[in-house]
This record gives structure tokens, sequence and C-alpha cells, in this order.
């Protein structure tokens, strides 16, 4: 079932955030944390960095949303992931897995299997990750896509239905899919590939929307609406940043500038989405 995603929902959507200030606790890679903290800062939410044993549980019960990100998952922070994810599926907060190079090496590859089990709210990933995380692909080159999200849809909706997740699947159009619906954004630049933590800070983008998200709706469910308008926002802000930059070093100060003043105008104008 293919059903569309309107300007009205990413911008009510966009409103809560910025009204309601989630509290974001970022798991997360030591390459990106500093990108992904100014990004929850201009996108209106709060980050907290809360990633060791011991601190990771009992934050995750307090927190609005949790982002899970295996890009250097040392043993410490590994302890720590579980005991976030299992806290926060007591205390009901939403929590998305983001499987960074999963599938081509070993360590995070065991982590993401026992991290799925645990039933994340959403995963976000490009097309390789993926199909990896489904058993159906061996991973890509590192951290780099070498397939398609759209060739990633039957191993996205294997595992939104095996384990009642949204997956977003990331690229030129992203593809969202709760098992049943799937959405499509076509929005976006190619300097956002350009970056360090281009993707990963999505995930933490993410779990703020999810933080704010309905129960459900008379289209689609509410968890499936805010992942697809945490992309949204994210690609468009993206778009936006890219039309002012000379190049990837001008481009994040712009990008961060965009999240913050995006409107229901741009979003109006400019959405691609089906």
């Amino acid at each position: 079932m293919t059903i569309g995603l309107t300007p009205l929902t990413v911008s009510t959507l966009l409103s809560r955030v910025r009204s309601e200030p989630p509290l974001v606790q970022c798991l997360t890679n030591t390459v990106v944390t500093n990108f992904t903290a100014n990004v929850l800062l201009a996108l209106g939410a709060a980050p907290a960095m809360t990633d060791i044993p011991g601190e990771a549980g009992p934050f995750a019960r307090i927190a609005s949303g949790v982002l899970i990100n295996l890009g250097t998952p040392h043993a410490e922070q590994r302890t720590a992931m579980l005991e976030a994810a299992n806290a926060a599926n007591d205390a009901g907060t939403p929590w998305v897995l983001d499987p960074v190079a999963v599938g081509s090496l070993p360590v995070r590859t065991a982590l993401a299997a026992d991290l799925l089990e645990l039933r994340p709210t959403a995963i976000r990933a490009n097309a390789s990750e993926i199909m990896a995380l489904a058993g159906l692909g061996a991973g890509g080159r590192g951290v780099d896509a070498t397939d398609n999200a759209e060739d990633a849809l039957p191993a996205a909706t294997l595992l939104a239905q095996k384990y009642g997740t949204v997956v977003a699947v990331s690229g030129p159009t992203d593809v969202v899919t709760d098992g049943t619906s799937t959405l499509r954004i076509s929005n976006g630049d190619a300097l956002l590939t350009r970056v360090t933590g281009g993707g990963c800070a999505l995930g933490a983008v993410t779990a703020a929307f999810l933080s704010v998200a309905d129960d459900g709706g008379a289209d689609i469910s509410g968890r499936l609406a805010a992942v697809a308008a945490a992309t949204a926002v994210y690609t468009l802000a993206a778009e936006l940043a890219a039309a002012q930059a000379a190049g990837p070093g001008s481009f994040v100060p712009a990008f961060l500038d965009s999240l913050a003043d995006l409107a229901g105008e741009s979003i109006n104008a400019r959405l691609v989405a089906a």
C-alpha cells in the first residue's frame, strides 16, 4: 500500500517539536557527537549524550526519545546501549536504531541483532545496512551503501513486519515503511553525504519526532507519519542549505540555519512526497 505524506502533517509535527522541546538521549558514535547535538539544538530539541553503563538506563526512562547509533561501539557503550534499550521499552520511551556498517563488521553486527530483538520503535539506515540487518545482504562498503533504497524495500518490509517497527531507508529518494504502508520523500541534496554525520544526525531527529507522534491517524499510523516527517524536515533543510552553500564547508552552517528557520511556507512549496 502506498499513501501520501502531506505538508500539513510535516508542519504540525515540526511545530510540536519546537513547542514541546523533546529531550533526546544519544548513544552515538564519537565522530558525529558534536554535529548531532547541534542539529538537535537547531531543530528546537535538547540533546543529551548519556552513554555509559549505570546512567544510560535511568536516563532513557526520563528522556523523550533515544537514539542508539552503532558507529563506534566500544565495549562500555555496547553495554550502555542494551541497558538504554531495555529501559526505554520499560518506560515507553521511543527509541531509534541506526545500525551503522552492520553486516560488514562482526562486533556491531552481533550487537545489532541483540538490539533488534528488543524491537526498536524505528530503524534508520542506508539500503545496504537495512538489507544486511534483515539477513538479505552482506552490508555495504563500510558506512557507504552499495544498494539503493528501492531495492531495500523488501528487507525493510520484512523488518517492519517481524519486529513491529517503522523502517526508514535513506537514498536520493528516502523510503519509509511500517510493513503495510510505504512513504517516499524525494527532497535533499548530495552535499548531505559529503559531511560527517549527515545520516547519523537524522536518527536523533527521528527520535525527536517520534516523541511527539500521534498514537494513530485516519490514513497512516502516528509512528510512520513521525518518521517520514523527520526525514522530510531534514532533507528539506539540506535542500535549502545547498542552494546557498559553495561546498561542504559552508553547507554545514547553512544546514543548521535552515533547520532552525524551516517553516510551513517552504514545506508547502518544496515537499516532494508520495
